[in-house]
C-alpha cells in the first residue's frame, strides 16, 4: 500500500501562477518513444472573450503549445521546481513537460510527464503539476490518464508512481485532505506490483489514512475519477467503483489538484531510463456526484463544441 510520502515537504513552484482566464462554452505527436505523440505544436490559442460555462465546472484538454505557453498559467497551473519530496527530494523540473498530439487523445492533445533517472539522486528529475487554485473540495474528480507499465527508454524495475490527487495546500493543516490514485508498475515499499492504490488521508504526520490496493496491469488510458459526496470518498475505475472510504477520511478543506510521476527510490544504476505518463484532459464539478457516464457526456460535449478550457468554480 501507499507509504507515507508527504513527510517534511516542502514546496517550490514555478512562477507561473496569474488571474484564471475563462473560455467560453456554448454547451453542456507522434512521440517516437512515447507511442504515436508529436512535439509539433500549432499556434497559441486565443481565448474567448466570453467567460461562460456550466456553473460549478473545471474542464481542461491541456491544448497548449508548450509549459511557456501564457494561456497554460493563466488557466491556473503550475509546474513544480525546486525542493521536498516525496521521492527523490529537490530533484523536481518542468524539463519533464511537454504538450503533444496525440491520435488517442480525445482532444488531440497530451500533457506528457515524463521522470528520469540513471540510478543516481543527481541524474534524477521527477515531475509534478498542479492547480494553483486551492478551490476544490466535495464534488467529482475525473481524468484521463495514460499509465505505463514499463519504461519509455531504458532497463525495467524502478519503483515509479503515476498520481492523480487533490491534496490541502500545507501538510501541517489541522484539515488535511488528500484523495489518491497512484499507480505502481513495479510496486514499492515491499510491494512487487503492478498496483493501483487509491488512499483517503486524514493526517499527513504523522500518517492516518485508509486505502484499498487492486493488483492488476494497467498500463494503457484510463479514466479515473473520485466523487467525495454526502460523507463518502468513492474511487472509480473506468466506470466500475473500486474503493470507498467515510468518517473521517473524507475531505475536511479545499485542496488543488495534482498530476505527478515520481520514483520512491533508487533500486539500481546502469544506464538511464524515462518513463511516461500522459494527462488527456481533467474535470471538476463542485458538490454534485456526476456519474461516469455522464463526465464522459460532458467532456464529450466539451470537445464538440471547441471548448479546450472552462473555469466557473468559485474562487476561494
Amino acid at each position: 500500500m501507499s507509504q507515507p510520502r508527504r513527510t517534511s515537504r516542502r514546496r517550490a513552484w514555478t512562477a507561473l501562477t496569474v488571474p484564471v482566464l475563462l473560455c467560453a462554452l456554448a454547451a453542456c505527436s507522434a512521440d517516437p518513444e512515447a507511442g504515436g505523440s508529436t512535439d509539433a505544436a500549432g499556434p497559441a490559442r486565443d481565448a474567448s472573450p466570453t467567460p461562460t460555462g456550466p456553473p460549478g465546472t473545471l474542464f481542461d484538454d491541456f491544448d497548449y503549445t508548450g509549459a511557456d505557453d501564457p494561456s497554460f498559467a493563466e488557466h491556473g497551473w503550475e509546474f513544480r521546481t525546486g525542493g521536498g519530496g516525496p521521492g527523490i527530494k529537490d530533484t523536481w523540473s518542468a524539463d519533464g513537460a511537454s504538450f503533444l498530439s496525440d491520435p488517442a487523445a480525445e482532444g488531440g492533445k497530451v500533457l506528457r510527464l515524463r521522470s528520469s533517472t540513471d540510478g543516481t539522486e543527481q541524474g534524477t528529475t521527477q515531475v509534478e503539476v498542479q492547480t494553483t487554485s486551492r478551490n476544490f473540495f466535495t464534488g467529482t474528480f475525473a481524468a484521463r490518464v495514460h499509465f505505463s507499465d514499463k519504461p519509455t527508454r531504458g532497463r525495467d524495475g524502478d519503483h515509479v508512481v503515476q498520481t492523480f490527487f487533490p491534496i490541502s495546500s500545507s501538510d501541517s493543516s489541522e484539515n488535511y485532505s488528500e484523495l489518491d490514485f497512484e499507480y505502481l508498475p513495479n510496486g514499492g515499499w515491499g510491494s512487487t506490483g503492478p498496483q493501483l492504490d487509491t488512499v483517503s488521508w486524514y493526517k499527513a504526520d504523522p500518517p492516518d489514512r485508509v486505502h484499498k490496493t487492486l493488483e492488476r496491469r494497467l498500463g494503457g488510458w484510463h479514466t479515473v475519477m473520485i466523487t467525495a459526496m454526502d460523507g463518502k470518498v468513492t474511487y472509480s475505475l473506468d466506470g466500475k467503483p473500486v474503493f470507498t472510504s467515510s468518517g473521517k477520511y473524507v475531505p475536511r478543506e479545499q485542496m488543488d489538484i495534482h498530476f505527478s510521476n515520481w520514483f520512491i527510490d533508487l533500486p539500481f544504476t546502469g544506464g538511464p531510463r524515462t518513463w511516461d505518463m500522459k494527462v488527456d484532459w481533467v474535470y471538476y464539478k463542485a458538490d454534485e456526484a456526476v456519474s461516469p457516464a455522464d463526465v464522459q457526456k460532458t467532456v464529450a460535449g466539451f470537445h464538440s463544441t471547441g471548448a479546450d478550457y472552462v473555469n466557473t468554480v468559485p474562487k476561494a
